[in-house]
């Protein structure tokens, strides 16, 4: 006797009690049961028959993630490498966070300090991969593909010697998760505290990383001794995902990983039941005893056999085989299987929800989404996307660069010594119905909500370089007496001659609009 999932129970002793009062038992187990729900508070936190399989544990997120992190990372890059859906979840998350670039622009004030800046940016953005292969923005997105697929991302500054043909003596190195000394924990006298190959002070602020030269995962002879050393905190930048207080972030995707593994073998037992079923079309059983090629049945004690007189060991599609008996052909019934795209489909998006992307992005299916549902779900997932840039990518990683940037030219005398903060402009989202956001964009400017420079910049482009093309674009067209209809000096947007400072239109008539090329 007792509530169901409460815990409580009818023992020997209330048993007692209610032979003596029957009252005062009722009356106790009741308090019991009150006093139970009230302790429990929670549905989900009750014990009992419904939760006796659910094992939880109330270790720290670096606790789980120190045990759990390297199989983790392990087992996700093996999907990334062989299984599609995970290949191609990851692909669309980072075309989407990076793109072609999450671009800075200075921002002092100072119009002609920002454009050296941002000169001297461009130049050297192509020259900061250590290793030589891309530019700054290609080191982007390789530094979010490593924090999503191995759930952390390392860039090493690496300050350069003169004469080395570089414009800014600054280079970037980016480090897998695997670089990390994981085993590396100690308590110093002095306060400091080493977990994780990561070292904090008293305070909790990370002062160094203990690092691997070499990945320990590399098998060349050349390898050096796995031996870790440290690098201060202010020469690297590490990218990762904050769920929870942690200290290292895990791969996007975990939730998905059982059940992209179990979708895989489904589809690898579907397949070979499917290839089974194909193999063997039929079996001729022969009255006879010779079978072809005079081949004798009997003398094969009743094995089946090809139609060469070979003893069948394996099946081949479209085979025949021959068996003694009665002169009949037994046809391959193969078993149908319905509902299997249903199934299938349920189970994609399960998994597109653990990636945390669109099903139609990661499965390329539009058969299930309309206009409407689309355009809805492409909102949220790039709230998700701003979310991550804003709140992960560039404080975490674009602003460590674009500051070892700033400081090696004012080292190098390339800059003045002064703050020089940076505007940072996120690749633009491509448009469901571009005329109507144009529309609405263009509607916010003339509503004073926006400036044309934010949403340029929202576009990933740099006002001040659209500024001067199109300034120099209207002086080669003015100095050709050229008028074209997309030039808002002349023509308005609905094809009517735009009026000059005195009053007249450029052409002389007031009704009639100039002659466009």
């Amino acid at each position: 006797m007792g509530a169901p999932d409460d815990g409580v129970r009818w023992g020997l002793l209330d048993e007692a009690i209610a032979r003596v009062s029957p009252r005062w038992a009722r009356r106790r187990f009741a308090e019991r049961v009150a006093l139970s729900v009230t302790r429990r508070g929670y549905d989900a936190a009750a014990r009992g028959r419904g939760t006796d399989g659910w094992r939880t544990a109330g270790t720290s997120a670096d606790a789980e993630i120190g045990a759990a992190g390297g199989t983790l990372r392990d087992r996700m890059r093996d999907l990334v490498r062989n299984d599609p859906l995970a290949a191609q979840a990851l692909q669309v998350l980072v075309n989407n966070i990076v793109g072609p670039g999450i671009r800075p622009r200075a921002r002092t004030g100072d119009k002609a300090l920002d454009k050296k800046v941002n000169d001297l940016w461009k130049v050297w953005s192509k020259q900061c991969d250590a290793h030589g292969h891309t530019d700054v923005y290609g080191l982007q997105a390789l530094a979010v593909r490593e924090m999503l697929e191995g759930g952390d991302a390392f860039a090493l500054r690496r300050p350069m010697p003169a004469g080395r043909g570089l414009t800014v003596p600054l280079q970037i190195e980016i480090r897998e998760a695997d670089h990390l000394d994981g085993s590396k924990s100690a308590q110093e006298a002095t306060g400091a505290r080493i977990s994780q190959g990561i070292e904090t002070d008293r305070t909790g602020r990370r002062s160094a990383y203990w690092m691997f030269p070499e990945h320990p995962g590399e098998r060349t002879p050349l390898a050096r001794s796995l031996q870790s050393v440290r690098i201060p905190a202010t020469q690297v930048a590490h990218l990762f995902e904050r769920q929870r207080i942690q200290s290292r972030g895990t791969p996007w995707g975990v939730p998905a990983i059982r059940s992209l593994r179990d979708l895989g073998d489904w589809h690898h037992a579907e397949l070979l039941r499917k290839k089974t079923e194909a193999c063997l079309v039929g079996v001729v059983i022969r009255e006879d005893d010779a079978t072809p090629n005079g081949t004798t049945g009997r003398g094969l004690n009743g094995r089946l056999v090809d139609g060469s007189g070979n003893v069948v060991e394996e099946f081949s599609p479209g085979m025949l085989a021959y068996a003694n008996g009665g002169e009949d052909v037994k046809f391959n019934q193969p078993a149908a299987t319905g509902g299997v795209a249903e199934w299938n489909r349920v189970q994609m998006h399960i998994v597109a929800a653990g990636w945390r992307v669109p099903y139609a992005l990661m499965t390329g299916d539009m058969s299930q989404a309309n206009f409407a549902s689309n355009r809805i779900g492409l909102n949220e997932f790039r709230r998700m996307v701003d979310q991550l840039q804003w709140k992960t990518v560039i404080p975490m990683f674009c602003e460590p660069m674009w500051r070892w940037f700033v400081e090696a030219a004012q080292l190098a005398g390339l800059l003045p010594d002064r703050p020089i903060p940076a505007e940072w402009a996120t690749p633009r989202f491509e448009s469901v119905n571009p005329l109507q956001d144009v529309a609405a964009d263009l509607a916010e400017v003339r509503a004073g909500f926006a400036t044309r420079s934010q949403m340029i910049a929202r576009r990933g482009y740099d006002p001040e370089e659209i500024l001067e093309e199109w300034a120099a674009d209207a002086q080669a067209a003015d100095g050709r007496t050229l008028v074209f209809d997309s030039d808002p000096r002349h023509v308005s947007k609905v094809g009517v001659a735009q009026s000059t400072a005195s009053g007249a239109v450029p052409d002389g008539t007031d009704a009639q609009p100039p002659e466009t090329s």
